[in-house]
Protein backbone atom coordinates (compact mmCIF):
# COMPACT_ATOMS: atom_id res chain seq x y z
CA UNK A 1 0.00 0.00 0.00
CA UNK A 2 1.15 3.57 -0.89
CA UNK A 3 1.69 5.23 2.28
CA UNK A 4 2.48 9.26 1.39
CA UNK A 5 2.03 11.60 -1.04
CA UNK A 6 5.81 11.49 -1.39
CA UNK A 7 6.00 7.55 -1.67
CA UNK A 8 3.77 7.90 -4.86
CA UNK A 9 5.67 10.98 -6.33
CA UNK A 10 8.71 8.49 -5.59
CA UNK A 11 7.62 5.68 -7.18
CA UNK A 12 5.98 7.43 -10.42
CA UNK A 13 9.55 8.82 -10.97
CA UNK A 14 11.49 5.71 -10.22
CA UNK A 15 13.29 4.30 -13.37
CA UNK A 16 12.75 0.89 -11.75
CA UNK A 17 9.95 -1.32 -13.55
CA UNK A 18 8.81 -2.52 -9.88
CA UNK A 19 8.67 0.86 -8.66
CA UNK A 20 7.02 2.73 -11.33
CA UNK A 21 3.69 -0.20 -11.61
CA UNK A 22 3.66 0.12 -7.87
CA UNK A 23 2.40 3.61 -8.35
CA UNK A 24 -0.11 2.39 -11.01
CA UNK A 25 -1.45 -0.76 -9.50
CA UNK A 26 -1.21 -0.02 -5.17
CA UNK A 27 -3.74 1.18 -3.38
CA UNK A 28 -3.54 3.71 -1.33
CA UNK A 29 -6.03 6.12 1.60
CA UNK A 30 -8.44 9.02 0.57
CA UNK A 31 -6.20 11.02 2.65
CA UNK A 32 -2.95 10.19 0.58
CA UNK A 33 -4.42 10.53 -2.76
CA UNK A 34 -6.02 14.13 -1.58
CA UNK A 35 -2.64 15.12 -0.56
CA UNK A 36 -0.77 13.83 -3.87
CA UNK A 37 -3.41 16.26 -5.78
CA UNK A 38 -3.13 18.65 -3.90
CA UNK A 39 0.63 19.08 -3.34
CA UNK A 40 1.91 17.70 -6.99
CA UNK A 41 0.13 18.78 -9.76
CA UNK A 42 1.74 17.26 -12.12
CA UNK A 43 1.01 13.67 -11.03
CA UNK A 44 -2.81 14.46 -11.11
CA UNK A 45 -3.16 12.09 -14.17
CA UNK A 46 -1.28 9.60 -12.94
CA UNK A 47 -3.64 9.17 -10.10
CA UNK A 48 -6.74 8.45 -12.24
CA UNK A 49 -3.99 6.42 -14.24
CA UNK A 50 -4.28 4.00 -10.79
CA UNK A 51 -6.11 0.92 -11.18
CA UNK A 52 -7.32 1.17 -7.45
CA UNK A 53 -8.05 4.81 -7.07
CA UNK A 54 -12.02 5.48 -5.73
CA UNK A 55 -14.37 7.02 -7.29
CA UNK A 56 -14.42 9.97 -5.03
CA UNK A 57 -11.09 10.73 -6.01
CA UNK A 58 -12.18 10.21 -9.89
CA UNK A 59 -14.62 12.54 -9.04
CA UNK A 60 -12.40 15.04 -7.16
CA UNK A 61 -10.16 14.79 -10.02
CA UNK A 62 -12.44 16.06 -12.82
CA UNK A 63 -12.47 20.15 -11.72
CA UNK A 64 -9.03 19.92 -12.82
CA UNK A 65 -7.15 20.17 -16.57
CA UNK A 66 -8.03 18.36 -19.52
CA UNK A 67 -5.18 16.23 -19.87
CA UNK A 68 -6.72 14.95 -15.47
CA UNK A 69 -10.35 14.61 -17.06
CA UNK A 70 -8.82 12.99 -19.94
CA UNK A 71 -7.20 10.10 -17.83
CA UNK A 72 -10.28 10.06 -15.81
CA UNK A 73 -12.46 9.43 -18.90
CA UNK A 74 -10.40 6.56 -20.21
CA UNK A 75 -11.05 4.54 -16.79
CA UNK A 76 -14.11 1.86 -17.13
CA UNK A 77 -15.51 1.75 -13.33
CA UNK A 78 -17.00 4.95 -13.36
CA UNK A 79 -20.07 6.09 -11.96
CA UNK A 80 -23.05 6.92 -13.76
CA UNK A 81 -22.73 10.42 -12.83
CA UNK A 82 -19.11 10.43 -14.04
CA UNK A 83 -20.35 9.15 -17.50
CA UNK A 84 -22.82 11.46 -17.95
CA UNK A 85 -20.55 14.47 -16.31
CA UNK A 86 -17.75 13.84 -18.67
CA UNK A 87 -20.01 12.94 -21.33
CA UNK A 88 -20.67 17.38 -21.44
CA UNK A 89 -17.04 18.19 -20.99
CA UNK A 90 -16.44 21.53 -22.28
CA UNK A 91 -13.42 19.75 -24.05
CA UNK A 92 -14.32 17.86 -26.91
CA UNK A 93 -11.30 15.50 -26.53
CA UNK A 94 -12.52 14.19 -22.81
CA UNK A 95 -16.00 13.72 -24.73
CA UNK A 96 -14.37 11.79 -27.47
CA UNK A 97 -12.65 9.61 -24.67
CA UNK A 98 -15.84 8.65 -23.64
CA UNK A 99 -17.81 8.11 -26.36
CA UNK A 100 -14.48 5.71 -27.05
CA UNK A 101 -15.18 3.86 -23.77
CA UNK A 102 -16.33 0.58 -23.74
CA UNK A 103 -18.48 0.90 -20.43
CA UNK A 104 -20.13 4.12 -21.44
CA UNK A 105 -23.52 3.27 -20.91
CA UNK A 106 -26.26 3.13 -24.31
CA UNK A 107 -27.70 5.95 -23.56
CA UNK A 108 -25.02 8.31 -23.34
CA UNK A 109 -23.32 6.92 -26.40
CA UNK A 110 -26.62 7.89 -28.14
CA UNK A 111 -26.57 11.37 -26.98
CA UNK A 112 -22.93 11.55 -27.82
CA UNK A 113 -23.44 10.28 -31.27
CA UNK A 114 -25.46 13.72 -31.97
CA UNK A 115 -22.06 15.90 -30.23
CA UNK A 116 -21.05 18.84 -32.27
CA UNK A 117 -18.02 17.44 -32.94
CA UNK A 118 -17.67 15.54 -35.22
CA UNK A 119 -14.87 13.29 -34.14
CA UNK A 120 -17.54 12.77 -30.90
CA UNK A 121 -19.62 11.71 -32.96
CA UNK A 122 -17.59 9.18 -35.20
CA UNK A 123 -15.90 8.06 -32.37
CA UNK A 124 -19.19 7.33 -30.58
CA UNK A 125 -21.21 5.58 -33.83
CA UNK A 126 -17.96 3.23 -33.44
CA UNK A 127 -18.48 2.26 -30.10
CA UNK A 128 -22.26 1.82 -30.41
CA UNK A 129 -21.84 -0.15 -33.97
CA UNK A 130 -19.64 -2.89 -31.89
CA UNK A 131 -22.18 -2.93 -28.91
CA UNK A 132 -25.20 -4.03 -31.65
Amino acid sequence: MISSASEFAQLRSSQLKEEYDRAAHEEASLEVWKDVIENYPELRKWVAHNKTVPLEILQELCKFEVEVRFFVASKRKLSQELFELLSVDPDSTVRQQIAANKKTPLDILEKLSTDKDEDVVRVAKFNLLGRK
